[in-house]
C-alpha cells in the first residue's frame, strides 16, 4: 500500500460512525512492588503490595480503544455493565463517548479482568463474570438499540468475549436480530467460543475457530455465508476471503523484540471494520490489520492499541524492505 491510499483510507476514520456490540469489561492493573516484602501476621501467607492501578475497558472495549486510537468520529457502546464500583469504573474511562446505549444494571455484574502485574509481567488473573442467562429485559433493550443504531452506523462490530453462551450480551435473541439486519448493514463479528450457526456477517476468526466451522477454508466459508471471511494465522499474518472467490493473505510482520499477543485479535477486528468502512480494499484492509496486530503485540504489560501514525510506520517500513529485496527484472 502506498502512502496516498494509506493517507486516503485514513482521513475518512474521522468521519465514520461505528457501534461496538458485545462484552466489555473492566481491564484492572495492580501494581506490585517486589521490594515491599511483607509476610500476613495472621495468615503467615507472603503480602503482594500494590503501589499503583489502573483500569481501561477490555473485552469488547479493547476494540473501541483502537477505534479511539484510530481517531475514529463516532463511537457507541452497546452493551452492560453491574450497579457496582468496577461498573463506577469502566464507565468512568468510557469517558467522553456516548453512553445511551449501555446499561449500567443491578440484575449483572460488571465483568471484570483482574491483573496483578509483578516485574511487567502478569501473575494469576481474577476474574468476575456471571454465571446465569442475561436477563430478558436487558437483552431486549440492547436488542432496541442495535436496531435504532443500525441505519445511523458506517459499521457494526460485534464481539462475544463470555465463556459461558447466553450469560453475556450477545445472546441467541440478539443474533435473530442482527440476522434481520445483516443484508442491508456492514456488520462485522467475532467470538471467542466461536462462530458455528452466527448470522450471515463478515466473520473474523483464528485457524482453530475456522476448523470448527466445519469448513476446510476461508474461501469455502466465505463461499458458504455469503459473506467476508477473515482467518488470522500467528505469524503466517492473515487471509481474507470474499463470497466472490477472491482470497488475499497477508504474511506477518517480522517480531522485533519481546512481545505479548493480548489484544492483537482485537486490534485486527478494529482495523478490518475500519478500513473497510472507509473503502479500502481486501488486501488494503488486511495490510492495515496487520501492521496493527504487529504494532500492539510489541506493547508490554498493557493489552495495547494502534494509532494512524504507528500504523503508517509500520506500512512504510514494509514497503520500504519490499522495494529493497524486489528482484530486477530481465531484460
Amino acid at each position: 500500500m502506498n502512502s496516498t491510499r494509506f493517507n486516503a483510507i485514513t482521513s475518512r476514520y474521522r468521519k465514520l460512525r461505528i457501534a461496538v456490540v458485545g462484552d466489555f469489561c473492566l481491564d484492572r492493573y495492580l501494581e506490585i512492588d517486589p521490594s515491599k516484602r511483607e509476610t500476613s501476621l495472621e495468615t503467615g501467607l507472603p503480602v503482594h503490595n500494590v503501589v499503583a492501578t489502573r483500569a481501561q475497558p477490555g473485552g469488547a472495549g479493547t476494540i473501541l480503544n483502537n477505534l479511539v486510537a484510530l481517531g475514529i468520529g463516532t463511537i457507541w457502546p452497546v452493551g452492560f455493565c453491574g450497579d457496582d464500583g468496577e461498573g463506577y469504573e469502566l464507565r468512568r474511562a468510557l469517558d467522553g463517548l456516548p453512553l445511551d446505549h449501555f446499561f449500567q444494571t443491578r440484575q449483572r455484574r460488571t465483568f471484570t479482568y483482574c491483573k496483578p502485574m509483578l516485574a511487567g509481567k502478569e501473575l494469576n488473573r481474577l476474574d468476575t463474570k456471571n454465571w446465569t442467562p442475561t436477563p430478558v429485559a436487558v437483552q431486549s433493550a440492547i436488542i432496541k438499540s442495535v436496531r435504532e443504531l443500525a441505519p445511523k452506523v458506517d459499521a457494526i462490530i460485534l464481539l462475544d468475549q463470555v465463556d459461558v453462551a447466553e450469560t453475556g450480551v450477545v445472546t441467541k435473541r440478539l443474533l435473530s436480530a442482527i440476522h434481520q439486519l445483516a443484508s442491508k448493514h456492514f456488520i462485522i463479528g467475532d467470538s471467542r467460543r466461536g462462530v458455528r450457526g452466527w448470522p450471515p456477517i463478515a466473520l473474523k476468526m483464528n485457524a482453530n475457530e475456522l476448523v470448527a466451522t466445519g469448513c476446510g477454508s476461508a474461501a469455502e466459508l466465505a463461499c458458504r455465508n455469503k459473506c467476508p471471511v477473515f482467518v488470522t494465522l500467528a505469524e503466517k499474518g492473515i487471509i481474507g476471503a470474499l463470497p466472490d472467490g477472491t482470497v488475499e493473505q497477508v504474511p506477518a510482520l517480522p517480531v522485533r523484540g519481546p512481545i505479548d499477543i493480548v489484544g492483537a485479535g482485537d486490534a485486527v477486528t478494529a482495523n478490518l471494520a475500519a478500513s473497510l468502512a472507509a473503502g479500502a480494499t481486501l488486501r488494503e484492509a488486511l495490510e492495515l490489520a496487520n501492521a496493527a496486530a504487529s504494532v500492539v503485540i510489541h506493547k508490554l504489560g498493557t493489552t495495547g492499541t494502534a494509532t494512524v501514525r504507528e500504523l503508517k510506520s509500520r506500512i512504510a517500513m514494509t514497503e520500504s524492505r519490499t522495494s529493497i529485496v524486489r528482484p530486477k527484472r530481465r531484460r
